[in-house]
């Protein structure tokens, strides 16, 4: 059998030595034609391989170079090397693949993030990237243990669909229909996409969240998690076009049930993390720690990654209301000196420089407001009672988190069918295209709530990474679709 290998990690683990072993992995040094350092992706940590003189011939010395593929088989014996207990003396070595050492883009050197970006199909193989495609890899896994613990039955929701769950209309079209001006039109000279594949207008999904509410109002607990699509012309750190989301939805829970949950998940996760993956961890907040030293004290974070982490882990998060978010801001030191962007005032959807202040500046650990106006929120978040005319707020939250601001935004919903639709009406969205939707109000309304959680701005938080580009492989941004 050709694949009985050993992982690097496994290896590196073990203190048992006189064995033999076959290991496979990439170069990542080759120093004095003898110490070999490889990998194979397991561990950011090199298994150093040691070849005697006289074993390989000079055609094969040159061609062990950096990127290059081995498969070695030999002793595991004590290293005299600091750092790993055992190293392995090779018996045979194959090399399975060339890289030529003049053109393989990833020299062992340090790189910069942004030439890595370039080189997003290799980037992978660094030990940046390791650490943070493991890290993603676990909290994936996490999300899935966190639900099933509780009962919650995992729904696909659809990817192609008809809604907009947010009413913003930032939406990727899909159709068959001819893109060179002769698609089919009606009388009014617009597409006519009753000719379509679905025979109707259809797009890229925003979310899963309406689609999980017909779930909810049958199994009672329910969640989801895959790919959803912004066309929001949007180049920051922040912002992708395509990336995935964690969305249950909830009977029977209210607006405070909803905080809890969301309180405990995101603990939950990065305890998980932390129990598993905390030589990454390590690694990653060294790396942010030299990071942090180039820049200006001012400038600098108040806690290193894992002490971050743990912070989170270990306290409860600060919950306000979106009223006493904005007192806050507008009696803030920052804002009396004009140094936010944005203007601040009751009714604003708070930009990230505000919700950043609030966790980073003013209370330095994460956050939940809650009651947000109407306005600026979707259809069917559920109307506050007992507002004051042209101050209506609903049972809205968002999660905010130090480095990045927002990172969950969730709601109670709004299960009385009258109010429902009257909103509906208000953002001009059609009450009949959406009978589907309001049967849940119809036939056994409940009290039900859910929320959102970017999942590749919770890597970000559990990373330290400050571009979400680099946490998901291929970014797909505006103006990029590479790889």
């Amino acid at each position: 059998m050709f694949n009985k290998r050993i992982k690097v990690k496994d290896l590196l683990q073990t203190e048992q030595t006189g064995h033999e072993v076959t290991v496979m992995g990439w170069v990542r040094t080759f120093r004095n034609n003898q110490f070999i350092a490889l990998n194979d992706g397991s561990t950011n940590n090199n298994l150093q391989v040691v070849t005697e003189l006289g074993l390989l011939d000079d055609a094969t010395i040159k061609r062990i170079t950096t990127g290059a593929s081995l498969k070695v088989v030999g002793e595991v014996v004590p290293s005299l090397g600091k750092g790993q207990k055992v190293e392995v003396k090779a018996r045979t070595l194959e090399i399975l693949g060339d890289s030529d050492a003049e053109k393989y883009p990833l020299q062992p050197k340090k790189h910069s993030l942004e030439f890595l970006r370039e080189k997003a199909h290799l980037r992978f193989r660094t030990n940046t990237f390791g650490s943070v495609f493991r890290l993603r890899h676990a909290l994936a896994f996490a999300i899935h243990q966190f639900f099933n613990e509780k009962g919650f039955v995992y729904l696909h929701t659809p990817i192609i669909t008809a809604s907009d769950a947010e009413g913003a209309g930032e939406m990727f079209r899909v159709t068959t229909l001819p893109i060179d001006g002769t698609a089919p039109r009606t009388a009014d000279g617009s597409i006519d996409f009753a000719e379509d594949f679905f025979g109707k207008s259809t797009n890229l999904t925003v979310s899963g969240q309406l689609e999980g509410e017909l779930g909810a109002m049958a199994f009672s607990d329910i969640y989801t998690f895959g790919p959803t699509f912004r066309a929001e012309n949007s180049n920051t750190t922040r912002h992708l076009a395509e990336f995935w989301m964690i969305e249950p939805e909830v009977a029977f829970n209210d607006i405070e049930d909803n905080m809890n949950l969301a309180e405990e998940f995101i603990q939950y996760l990065i305890r998980y993390a932390m129990e598993h993956n905390m030589e990454d961890l390590e690694f990653l907040d060294a790396r942010l720690a030299e990071e942090e030293k180039a820049k200006p004290q001012n400038e600098r974070a108040e806690f290193g990654l894992l002490e971050k982490l743990k912070f989170v882990v270990d306290n409860q998060f600060e919950r306000i209301t979106y009223t006493e978010a904005i007192q806050i801001l507008l009696d803030s030191p920052h804002y009396k000196k004009k140094k936010f962007k944005y203007d601040v005032s009751w009714g604003i959807d708070m930009q990230s420089e505000h919700e950043r202040y609030l966790v980073e500046k003013h209370f330095k650990k994460p956050v939940i407001v809650t009651g947000y106006p109407a306005a600026i929120k979707a259809f069917y978040m559920r109307l506050n009672d007992g507002c004051e005319p042209g101050k209506e707020t609903v049972a809205a939250m968002d999660i905010l988190a130090p480095g990045i601001g927002e990172i969950v935004g969730g709601s109670q919903r709004e299960e009385r069918l009258d109010k429902l639709e009257q909103r509906m009406k208000d953002f001009h969205i059609p009450v009949e295209e959406m009978s589907w939707y309001l049967d849940t109000r119809r036939f056994g309304s409940v009290p039900h709530a859910g929320f959102g959680l970017g999942f590749e701005r919770m890597v970000q938080f559990v990373t330290g990474m400050t571009n979400i580009r680099d946490v998901i492989a291929f970014a797909r941004t505006p103006k990029n679709c590479e790889f």
